[in-house]
């Protein structure tokens, strides 16, 4: 089944997993069917697991990535999606590039959720990293969230969303 939204990112082990698992608790929260996958870029070698310090991250936030495995993102599965957010211009323009089908859909998330930059690369680097990244994540996915389900006012006003 194809997602209704991809996030993306480079190797699939932090940034967008993270992403994936914000949005399917927020969706759940809110009983919205929606289905979230995530896949890299670059994701080499496929199936390999999220990186510790974002499993530690997400635990924290009482998400689990623990089961997570990298996917490689390939064209039919961005072409089968309903909106992909990618962490990164550079990773928007490179997939609106590569895969023409799906142009009009792929957005950087910063871009799609009306705030900030590309969403800093936190790989290799310090729980803290991650935690920072985590807190950007948490900002932008949830105002992504609510432009995608018509209320771009909603979530972001509630404090405490895990």
């Amino acid at each position: 089944m194809e997602p209704d939204i991809l996030f993306v990112c480079t190797g699939n082990t932090c940034r967008s997993p993270m992403a994936e698992a914000m949005a399917r608790s927020i969706f759940s929260g809110r009983g919205a069917a929606v289905k979230v996958m995530s896949a890299g870029t670059d994701a080499r070698p496929p199936g390999e697991p999220a990186a510790p310090q974002a499993v530690k991250v997400m635990g924290d936030l009482s998400l689990d990535l623990s089961g997570h495995r990298a996917r490689q993102l390939d064209p039919a599965l961005a072409i089968g999606a309903g909106l992909i957010l990618t962490m990164t211009r550079r990773q928007r323009d490179n997939l609106r590039s590569d895969v023409p089908a799906a142009r009009a859909k792929v957005f950087s998330l910063a871009e799609y959720s009306g705030c900030g930059a590309d969403v800093s690369d936190p790989f290799g680097g310090s729980e803290e990293l991650y935690r920072r990244c985590a807190g950007e994540l948490k900002f932008m996915v949830t105002r992504a969230l609510e432009r995608y389900l018509g209320n771009p006012e909603g979530l972001e006003k509630q404090e405490n969303l895990y």
